[in-house]
């Protein structure tokens, strides 16, 4: 049995959709049957305290360069095999109730061609490895969703489907567009928006205005409120914004932060696009992590801050009829760049002055706008 098989028993696609109007209603759809979906080891047992608490861990950007897909060709021996750039990372993301990833570039044909920047075209390949780490859903609104047009948009959503990994923030068609994702955590119905600042100048094809979603205060409070309408007790919003190799947050996002996390639809808010980690802050009892950084990525000019990034923990616990954020956590990672190339968990990875180094510098951006150690904690500090 596949390890997307096992997860859809645990985790179950309860509606399908990017943007959702506040008149829609989310449409039950099956989860995949463990056949459909290509084997795959079975991922580590998930814990949990079912109807008390649900753990949700979030990653930066999955930006696959070149330079990566060389690397999985060698790790393959000739086939594509992202497994083991991303093995580092492989307990901590296959461990949580629920993973979601930020798939920022779009899929390419089996057989290419495959490009890095500045228009993205990813193989296949990657959505096998992000099923086989663990990731249960992907947020897929970034300035490069359309990159190669409605035919990307379409590849992307269809690799994804066939490795079994939930999906929102494009759309193939107006209808999937208008309905809610909402996903089944242990009975706890947990709702996901992805919106992105914009697309890099290349315009939206006429007609398809529902292909990606555009980033807008109002528009992601339409969708989370639609997806509380479905049903959903928790919605997360996976918000693509600031600027690049900038740590600190814009005017712009915490505007929108405050804003978003103001009304009670949304109740977190998981940021990526800087391509750096950017702080985390609690507001209110609500928290935004502004910046998780680059999950994996390999620029063709290192930065060293650019290889550093960071996974998000957010233990929600109820407390009588609503969820909230009982604990947060973050786990510094780091882009090792070999050979080989390696995604590190610096919170087991083995110490090294490299390792050290990027641990001191995430661990002081994060805390920069008052996430102080009683809020916010590093497993193994």
């Amino acid at each position: 049995m596949s390890s997307r098989g096992t997860r859809a028993r645990r985790l179950t696609v309860a509606a399908f959709g990017a943007v959702a109007l506040a008149a829609c209603s989310a449409e039950t759809t099956p989860s995949p049957a463990p056949s459909s979906v290509p084997g795959a080891a079975e991922p580590p047992t998930r814990t949990t305290q079912p109807g008390s608490s649900f753990s949700v861990v979030a990653t930066g950007d999955v930006l696959i360069h070149p330079e990566l897909t060389d690397q999985a060709t060698k790790d393959g021996k000739g086939s594509r095999d992202y497994g083991p750039l991303l093995s580092g990372v492989k307990n901590a993301i296959s461990s949580a109730d629920l993973a979601i990833c930020h798939l920022e570039v779009p899929i390419a044909p089996a057989g290419g061609p495959f490009k890095g920047y500045p228009n993205f075209s990813a193989p296949p390949e990657v959505t096998k490895g992000l099923a086989d780490t663990g990731y249960d859903a992907c947020s897929t609104a970034s300035n490069h969703t359309i990159d190669q047009g409605a035919a990307g948009v379409t590849r992307t959503l269809d690799a994804l489907d066939a490795v079994g990994i939930a999906h929102t923030g494009s759309a193939r068609s107006a209808e999937e567009a208008a309905k809610p994702r909402i996903l089944d955590v242990h009975g706890v119905k947990v709702g996901h928006v992805s919106f992105t600042f914009g697309f890099n100048g290349i315009p939206v094809p006429a007609g398809t205005p529902w292909l990606s979603n555009k980033l807008d205060a109002n528009a992601v409070l339409t969708a989370a409120r639609a997806a509380k309408a479905a049903g959903a007790e928790v919605v997360l919003a996976s918000l693509h914004w600031g600027t690049e190799f900038k740590h600190e947050p814009t005017t712009e996002q915490k505007q929108l932060a405050r804003k978003i996390l103001g009304d009670p639809s949304v109740d977190l808010i998981i940021g990526h696009h800087a391509h750096v980690v950017q702080p985390f802050e609690k507001i209110g009892d609500k928290w935004v992590a502004y910046g998780l950084g680059n999950h994996i990525a390999k620029h063709a000019e290192p930065r060293g801050v650019s290889e550093e990034g960071a996974i998000g923990r957010f233990t929600f616990v109820r407390e009588g009829s609503k969820w909230k954020v009982g604990t947060a956590e973050f786990l510094p990672t780091l882009v090792e760049l070999g050979p080989p190339i390696r995604l590190l968990d610096l919170t087991t990875a083995p110490a090294s002055a490299r390792n050290k180094e990027a641990i001191t510098r995430t661990e002081r951006i994060i805390r920069s706008v008052g996430a102080n150690n009683d809020v916010l904690t590093r497993p193994g500090n």
